[in-house]
């Protein structure tokens, strides 16, 4: 007979390295209040630095485990060193041996994505994803001037995070820009996940619009709403997926002081309750 699941609050949120609305990068203590306000027991984050200079050197994985009062997070880094272009590259890719989590050392500027967790953590899993061979036109700071400009961006290696959880599964992670590789990652995922105790439900910024993802899985979208650009919302590029035997109440898709997408979130239960 299946557990049961007593209601669990899941959100994502993309962080954009901790930038605002106006593009100006916060300070721990204000990135730390930006995410306070998701309440959540457990929350997939995306575009996370550490030690970067575009985000003054913040680690941002303890900032938002201080806002979140998170007592367990891992954080997954998929490039070392500053993100620049093609052209000028000076970050190269992480290959995912490892977690870092509270306590653990900083090994200089890193780039990726956390996982936070208010609820005991049994188990972590991590699963690399290759890159695409795609570029992205952006908008973003220049890593050494902090001014905005466009740059063109290859896409990076991606990586998942699973927590194993008393009576769930939570796997946060960032897709590809490219649908194509996001399709292919997502697939993978999908399979990663049958190894997994179940009910296991997917949290991230997926880069597929709304039906995609549970289209790709034969999952469950359990928030609707779009989420992309942060001000004026016409994609949802954000999801709480369910690969089965969940369900999603109270849900919320809201714009923080943080990040150039809105948050996801809901709560979260076994379909039998």
């Amino acid at each position: 007979m299946a557990r049961t699941l007593a209601p669990m609050r899941v959100a994502t949120v993309n962080l954009a390295s901790g930038r605002d609305v106006t593009g100006e990068s916060l300070s721990a203590p204000e990135l730390a209040a930006a995410v306070a306000e998701l309440g959540a027991d457990v929350v997939s984050v995306q575009e996370v630095d550490v030690g970067q200079p575009r985000s003054y050197g913040v680690d941002q994985p303890l900032a938002v485990a201080e806002g979140l009062g998170a007592t367990d997070w891992r954080f997954a880094a998929t490039v070392a060193g500053t993100p620049e272009p093609d052209s000028v590259r000076s970050w190269t890719p992480v290959d995912p041996v490892g977690l870092r989590g509270p306590g653990d050392e900083v090994l200089g500027p890193r780039y990726g994505v956390a996982l936070f967790s208010r609820v005991p953590v049994r188990r972590w899993h991590v699963l690399g994803l290759t890159a695409g061979r795609a570029k992205l036109p952006l908008r973003a700071p220049d890593p050494g001037t902090g001014q905005v400009r466009t740059w063109w961006f290859p896409d990076e290696p991606r990586i998942a995070v699973a927590a194993e959880l008393d009576g769930l599964t939570v796997v946060g992670t960032h897709l590809s820009f490219a649908p194509h590789t996001a399709t292919r990652q997502l697939h993978r995922i999908r399979t990663w996940c049958s190894g997994l105790p179940g009910p296991v439900l997917v949290a991230g910024d997926l880069n597929l619009v709304g039906p995609l993802p549970a289209f790709v899985t034969g999952g469950d979208r359990l928030v609707h709403g779009p989420t992309f650009p942060a001000a004026e919302p016409r994609l949802q590029l954000d999801h709480l997926l369910s690969l089965g035997g969940l369900t999603g109440t109270d849900t919320d898709v809201r714009w923080l002081e943080v990040g150039d997408h809105r948050a996801v979130s809901a709560a979260v239960t076994s379909s039998a309750c």
